[in-house]
């Protein structure tokens, strides 16, 4: 937060009078920025934003800043941004930049753009963090609403910005908001009425300090929730069954075991939900098409959500039975002479390559590398021990890569993604697999996971075009 209790007078105004003719300045000006920006446009406010990134690196949210005719700066934040009522801050903004310091000392509040967005929302709010599993499970909860036949935008950290689809979700719909620890960094109000915490696990430490600071920030997703509200949390994660999470909402748990308390778990190879004390069946686990343990989690989770909301057990188990996953989520590439390519990009911490390596049954060669987190590589030694058959390191990780896990597994570095795939499939053999699961940030190397698992899927379609794969198929 900008500034201590920012919100008191601000949470006293109707939504209309909080935009209206407001001076409202953006710091930020990647999508959520921009789309926040426009939206504030459209209500009748008065947006300013402002970006540090060079000129030359934001074309394209210049020219749609232009086209709805929003004034902004580049190339630094100047006092301009500081001639506003309040301002809306970018997830990727850090909280101890200059100008917002200069904005903590002149009082002005200082929101989340997801908080900005839930003042205009007039749906019902679900909203999902974690460690891992975030985008799966809020991908999931939408096409199960759907199923059902309710109305859902899925947003947020995953696909459209929230505020980009806030103002057009109905009273009756839904909008299922993927959110991260920097967006909860600087919320105030922000109050779904069905919160999960999928899972915790030392994330984004560079950023956070401490695996303490970190979940007490996954924690504010739940603050503001009331009686009348919903916290699903799951019953493995050994911290949120320890930790007390202040919140007062009611409590539902998931698990993938038998469970006398859980709202979904499996009984006898089925998933089961929990509703007025009634166990129903919803599928048997073998129908679920997104493999590994944890996104059976994922779809325990999820259903949690959908039953919550009133769905029943057979609009959940069409949804379960039809999802095959996400992009750059343990997405099956294809094979080239025998071998599996699989891009995993947006494993962007341990723990997701851990799970990824749970679900990877055969031998395989592991890319990994990037922009460090602050989290050891160590944990994949246990998961990895019987599977690895090599590493490819790649950007700025590759030295603390090799010093963690070279001990344990032979490590290769290469200066590039498409070196990286071009080693692995000259190493590997038919059968094998081949799996971009980096552990790390990509904004050394890339603009974004979404970036980097691109950039490995056109590397694999140029071996599969190339002549290295034709030579590799003769032989």
């Amino acid at each position: 937060m900008c500034s201590v209790n920012s919100g008191d007078i601000e949470g006293k105004m109707t939504t209309h009078q909080r935009i209206k003719d407001r001076k409202i300045g953006i710091v930020g000006m990647a999508r959520s920025g921009v789309a926040a920006a426009i939206l504030a446009k459209q209500l009748g406010g008065i947006p300013f934003v402002s970006d540090a990134a060079p000129i030359q690196k934001l074309e394209a949210q210049f020219a749609r800043l232009k086209e709805n005719s929003i004034d902004f700066e580049a190339g630094g934040h100047t006092a301009r941004i500081l001639d506003s009522d309040y301002i809306i801050l970018s997830p990727g903004v850090r909280l101890d930049i200059d100008i917002l310091q200069k904005a903590r000392s002149k009082g002005i509040p200082c929101f989340s753009e997801i908080e900005f967005a839930s003042w205009v929302c007039r749906g019902t709010i679900v909203a999902v963090t974690g460690s891992n599993g975030k985008t799966t499970t809020t991908t999931l909860i939408g096409e199960m609403f759907k199923a059902g036949g309710v109305e859902a935008v899925v947003c947020g950290n995953v696909g459209l910005p929230f505020s980009e689809v806030a103002a057009n979700i109905p009273i009756n719909g839904v909008a299922v908001v993927e959110v991260s620890t920097f967006q909860l960094e600087s919320v105030e109000e922000f109050n779904p009425h069905i919160a999960l915490i999928l899972n915790l696990s030392p994330d984004h430490l560079d950023r956070h300090g401490s695996f303490d600071n970190y979940k007490q920030l996954k924690y504010r997703l739940a603050e503001n929730q009331t009686e009348n509200d919903w916290l699903i949390l799951n019953e493995e994660d050994k911290t949120l069954t320890r930790d007390k999470i202040k919140t007062g909402a009611k409590r539902a748990w998931f698990t993938t075991k038998e469970s006398a308390t859980a709202s979904a778990f499996v009984s006898d190879g089925t998933l089961m939900v929990r509703i007025d004390d009634r166990d129903l069946e919803v599928l048997p686990v073998s129908d679920i098409r997104i493999p590994g343990p944890h996104n059976l989690q994922n779809s325990a989770a999820a259903s949690v959500a959908a039953s919550l909301m009133g769905i029943g057990p057979d609009a959940i188990a069409e949804a379960l039975r039809a999802f095959t996953g996400v992009e750059h989520r343990m997405e099956r590439v294809g094979k080239i002479a025998g071998i599996e390519f699989i891009n995993d990009s947006k494993a962007t911490n341990v723990d997701s390559v851990c799970y990824a390596l749970r679900s990877v049954s055969n031998g395989l060669y592991l890319i990994a590398g990037g922009r460090e987190k602050g989290a050891s590589y160590a944990p994949i030694i246990e998961f990895g021990r019987d599977k690895i058959k090599g590493i490819v390191a790649i950007g700025e990780a590759r030295e603390k890569i090799f010093s963690d896990l070279g001990k344990s597994f032979s490590i290769t570095t290469a200066g590039s993604l498409e070196e990286a795939v071009n080693l692995c499939f000259e190493m590997a053999r038919p059968g094998e697999t081949v799996l971009l699961s980096p552990a790390c940030a990509s904004f050394d190397m890339f603009t974004s996971f979404e970036h980097r698992g691109r950039v490995f899927k056109e590397a694999v379609a140029a071996l599969r075009r190339g002549k290295n794969s034709s030579e590799k198929v003769q032989s």
